[in-house]
């Protein structure tokens, strides 16, 4: 594996050209799985925000990357939790049609990208083979490493490809770019919570998902 230094204005892509492929590679559909516990709060939400941020970007381009959720103990075929659907929707997002599904090896094996909530899930995922631990990273785990990229160094010829850039650039600076404290890269579970609890637990994801969605697409959001 080849690694490049920490560069005063981010990671520089070119480092990392020595770090495999992540599964998907060639294919026209980027495909990103959000995971949590239930699969009702936390990874539904960032699934509809993350989907929000991109068609907000890409319009119809937006169709090349393909966002969705399970949960490690998901609430199969249940809808998406009432305060987290109202907070998605105060977001401007669609939380309508959303149905719980329990997280599968397929799941896994199709995704180019995961993020889950917690150390924990992240862990589970991992634990399930398929060479996940290139790709899978918690949420605010990506979004601290995605920070440190150079987005000069990603490709500009298509989305997909600079997603898998993207990717392989996070995965190589993973090691050199700690987590402040223990509970730095956790989403808690509002489970139970009131809406103001949800709403809290709902901006820390789109705190977390906007520098992803900007470095996926290369276009930050309007003001």
């Amino acid at each position: 594996m080849t690694t490049a230094g920490l560069r005063s204005d981010g990671w520089d892509i070119r480092g990392a050209v020595g770090l495999p492929d992540v599964p998907g590679q060639g294919r026209d559909v980027f495909r990103v799985l959000h995971v949590c516990t239930g699969n009702v709060c936390r990874s539904p939400m960032a699934e509809r925000l993350m989907r929000h941020g991109l068609a907000g970007r890409l319009g119809d381009g937006a169709a090349g990357i393909l966002v969705e959720s399970a949960g490690t103990w998901g609430h199969e075929g249940a809808p998406m939790e009432a305060h987290a659907a109202a907070v998605v929707a105060e977001y401007g997002a669609d939380p309508s049609g959303f149905t719980g599904r329990e997280l599968l090896d397929d799941h896994v094996i199709d995704a180019d990208l995961v993020l889950t909530a917690t150390r924990d899930h992240r862990a589970q995922v991992i634990s399930m083979g398929h060479a996940a631990g290139l790709r899978t990273f918690t949420l605010k785990e990506f979004t601290r490493l995605v920070r440190a990229i150079d987005p000069t160094t990603l490709p500009d010829a298509g989305v997909t490809e600079r997603a898998r850039a993207l990717v392989r650039a996070a995965a190589a600076l993973r090691g050199w770019l700690l987590a402040p404290s223990p509970d730095a890269d956790e989403v808690r579970d509002p489970y139970g919570a009131p809406v103001s609890y949800f709403r809290s637990i709902g901006a820390e994801i789109q705190l977390a998902l906007d520098p992803v969605v900007t470095a996926l697409t290369g276009i930050p959001a309007a003001v």
